[in-house]
């Protein structure tokens, strides 16, 4: 179908397992002969949870809390937090139970966890008497604000007191600072409340391996179908996470696909950003040109809180545009339709649906967009800006290090550190060199062969943005810098999830909010998955 096959082929770490890369749109059909390894051969359970034993020997999880907490935006759970219904130690713990649960080790189990944050628990007595102090009038109380609400992270992104392994069991005594994003949370006075497990070095490290699977955390597996269904990445454990219930939000990242896709698999919202809008600083790189993080939501208004969290200028959403959020409207606008993706009966709808909210739609005539040279850019890139994070650390025992050390030091124990292999990495190292003059060239090309894609069809039909599934267009929306969202669209015969798309030129966040919202609150698609409530 389309450019998206190729797409699918070459950006692998971006979107399904190799049994599925080729089934476009169609459900993924897993057993267990696609896992060489299911859980993790260097953590278990015991060890994650083992700072909060005492705190859980003595929690209990009502039917009050589920009803306070479970699905519910971040508005309404501060909200009950204010009216004194819940309290920040209550909800942490909640989610912590949760992992313990229903995460690793039994038969519902997901493995999308790597590790909880020790500090956790402390912060949200922290934020308690915070909450104690608005409702005696001493401050202002902000239902949209991140206090005391518990986010995971996507374990290639740096926090103190955590470490950060990207999956990979070389890095699994890796203890950096702060990324510059986890301190701006932390400023908006988020709890950290731990890692989640993904598509290990963000799915461009073996190639030959299912998404969701990292050394370190071992396989993902997607709550709608645990092994008939992909997980998609490299957000794989940020994605599963979310869909059960067991963090408020999460944070992800993309260089192509990896936010959208498991957004997408797992029915919930992932934002891509424009690149550059949030700061990179502090995690481990594909393409510092193309990567970015993102949130990753139950639904759009948190998506945008953690957005705004993240952000250097807060006033980029300020909370009356969060409030307003549910007056969005598509009236008037029109959007590109890519015609091949009807055949989804499910985008087939989404697109009617749509175009009932006062849309309207171009049905788009093919045109190939070249981007030859994409994977090159990637292998460049890596080669580069890895050892570059590494010397960024100042930690004195990674300094060195680069592709061939990683590579070097997985073939020690090579059952356990590379059970799949390591194919894309050996890509990186057999990529030619190319001068700081030839990579600028490269990239300059990509951008303006993507660009040229989209305004093409942009200033032939004067369209405002463009309607797509999952994350079916997402290389070529990364190498031109445009934004997406993907917001469920409902679910296949099989119970399979699927994402409704939307892109924008470089820098629209705020209107595909706007629409992601109108289209959220007029067709309500996501259902909590069977077994997990």
């Amino acid at each position: 179908m389309r450019f998206i096959l190729l797409l699918l082929a070459l950006t692998m770490w971006s979107c399904q397992s190799p049994k599925a890369a080729n089934q476009g749109p169609q459900s993924t059909s897993q057993d267990d002969e696609n896992y060489k390894v299911l859980d993790s051969r260097f953590l278990n359970k015991e060890d994650i949870i083992a700072p909060f034993k005492e705190d859980l020997s003595s929690f209990r999880e009502s039917e009050e809390l589920k009803s306070l907490i479970l699905e519910k935006s971040i508005p309404e759970i501060q909200q009950a937090v204010y009216d004194g219904k819940l309290s920040y130690q209550q909800l942490t713990l909640f989610y912590i139970n949760r992992i313990a649960k229903y995460d690793r080790e039994n038969r519902k189990s997901l493995n999308s966890i790597i590790a909880l944050n020790p500090q956790a628990m402390e912060d949200a007595y922290a934020y308690d008497l915070r909450i104690d102090e608005f409702r005696r009038g001493e401050g202002k109380f902000n239902p949209y604000s991140l206090m005391g609400m518990p986010i995971l992270l996507k374990d290639n992104i740096n926090a103190a007191g955590m470490k950060t392994t990207a999956g990979a069991a070389v890095l699994k005594d890796l203890e950096p600072q702060n990324a510059r994003i986890v301190q701006r949370l932390i400023e908006a006075d988020a709890i950290i409340l731990g890692k989640a497990n993904l598509s290990e070095w963000a799915y461009f490290f073996c190639g030959d391996c299912p998404s969701g699977y990292s050394a370190i955390g071992g396989q993902t597996l997607n709550p709608y179908g645990r092994k008939d269904m992909d997980t998609g990445g490299s957000s794989s454990g940020s994605g599963v996470a979310v869909a059960a219930n067991f963090a408020v939000a999460a944070v992800g990242s993309e260089t192509a696909g990896s936010i959208l896709s498991p957004a997408s698999q797992n029915s919930v919202v992932g934002l891509k950003p424009s690149v550059g809008t949030l700061s990179g600083i502090g995690i481990i790189p594909i393409s510092t040109y193309l990567d970015t993080a993102g949130p990753m939501s139950k639904n759009v208004v948190d998506n945008v809180i953690l957005m705004r969290g993240m952000l250097s200028d807060k006033r980029m959403f300020s909370d009356l545009f969060i409030a307003n959020l549910g007056t969005s409207t598509v009236q008037g606008r029109v959007f590109g339709v890519f015609p091949g993706y009807k055949k989804n009966p499910l985008y087939a709808s989404a697109v009617e649906q749509i175009v009932a909210l006062g849309a309207t739609v171009v049905e788009l005539e093919e045109k190939q967009p070249q981007l030859e040279g994409f994977v090159s850019l990637l292998n460049v890139d890596m080669k580069k800006d890895l050892p570059a994070y590494f010397m960024g650390l100042g930690l004195p025992e990674y300094q060195g290090w680069d592709v061939a050390k990683v590579m070097e030091l997985n073939r020690v124990d090579s059952l356990n550190y590379m059970p799949y292999g390591q194919r894309l990495f050996q890509g990186i190292m057999d990529e030619k060199d190319y001068s700081p003059v030839e990579s600028a060239a490269l990239k300059t090309r990509l951008t303006t062969q993507a660009q040229e894609y989209f305004d093409y069809y942009i200033q032939s039909h004067n369209l405002d943005g463009f309607l797509s599934v999952n994350n079916y267009n997402a290389a070529e929306a990364a190498v031109a810098f445009y934004p997406a969202i993907t917001v469920p669209m409902g679910y296949d015969e099989n119970g399979q999830p699927y994402g409704l798309t939307f892109i924008a030129p470089t820098e629209e966040e705020k209107m595909l909010y706007q629409w992601a919202a109108a289209y959220e609150k007029a067709t309500q698609h996501r259902k909590m998955p069977k077994g997990y409530n």
